[in-house]
């Protein structure tokens, strides 16, 4: 991958860290994830067994109707090998409940709801079990603002927030992720026959490239150009990471008082521990 290679041990070992240093920070020991199938959650697993032991990691595997049996059988096959607890949990009543009023809705709509749904049951787990919800949305989805927000953008904290899609793949290969949940097509799962590169438009390998020159390197237009990439596509690109900031930040709260929370009153997670 040349600029994007990443020495994965040294990876591993911040991001176990950060796993059992955050959970523990704030009194707990234990984490809930949502496991789908795709590599990024099967890392985040993959990652927190490590961090706080199989025992203290719980997995909600939740298809929708239209969701691929194979991903529930990948979700399975990740969980049982790490040994942590998991179980299914079908969306398809609650989802199909709300849009028996509004049969019309398009399959954005429809994923919007999948994915918040999806988020509600970890939330709940979370309370039920004292246990932080992990994040598993990479660097590319999150610049790109490909997710749903307070969906599978939502988490209490999120270890793999910050390495792109490329970077996701060279890590699951050291951790041990199975070869064949690491070899398909990345996809939301969200409606038949869906994948994340043919919604996009481009490769992530093609776009993290750009991405890490454009944000991690600050190249002007000019430089990227220089660089060899496309006009067109370096225009797509910023547009889409420009358009989707609002997804990357907090409620923006009108300023009326001296402290605003997130403006003025603003202190880190485990402030007063």
């Amino acid at each position: 991958m040349g600029s994007l290679g990443m020495n994965t041990t040294l990876a591993r070992t911040i991001l176990v860290g950060f796993i059992r240093e955050e959970v523990r920070k704030v009194g707990l020991s234990r984490a809930v994830l949502g496991l789908s199938g795709g590599i990024d959650s099967a890392l985040v697993a993959f990652l927190a067994a490590e961090a706080l032991g199989p025992e203290n990691v719980r997995a909600i595997i939740m298809p929708y109707r239209t969701s691929n049996p194979e991903s529930e059988a990948h979700a399975r096959l990740a969980a049982e090998q790490l040994g942590i607890g998991h179980e299914v949990i079908e969306i398809t009543p609650m989802v199909d409940a709300y849009f028996a009023r509004y049969p019309d809705a398009d399959n954005m709509r429809r994923g919007n709801k999948m994915a918040r749904e999806r988020m509600t049951i970890l939330y709940d787990h979370s309370a039920a079990r004292s246990a932080l919800v992990l994040g598993t949305s990479n660097k590319t989805e999150l610049l790109l603002g490909y997710g749903t927000l307070y969906g599978d953008m939502a988490s209490a904290l999120n270890p793999i927030g910050d390495i792109y899609k490329s970077q996701v793949w060279q890590l699951s290969e050291a951790v041990g992720v199975p070869r064949v949940i690491i070899d398909k097509k990345p996809s939301a799962d969200l409606w038949a026959g869906q994948t994340d590169e043919q919604e996009l438009g481009f490769t992530y390998r093609e776009v993290d490239e750009l991405l890490y020159h454009m944000i991690d390197l600050r190249y002007s237009r000019d430089e990227l150009l220089a660089k060899g990439f496309g006009a067109e596509f370096i225009d797509k690109i910023q547009a889409k990471v420009q358009n989707s900031h609002f997804k990357r930040r907090l409620p923006v709260i009108a300023k009326v008082s001296n402290r605003t929370i997130d403006r003025d009153f603003r202190y880190s997670r485990d402030w007063g521990k």
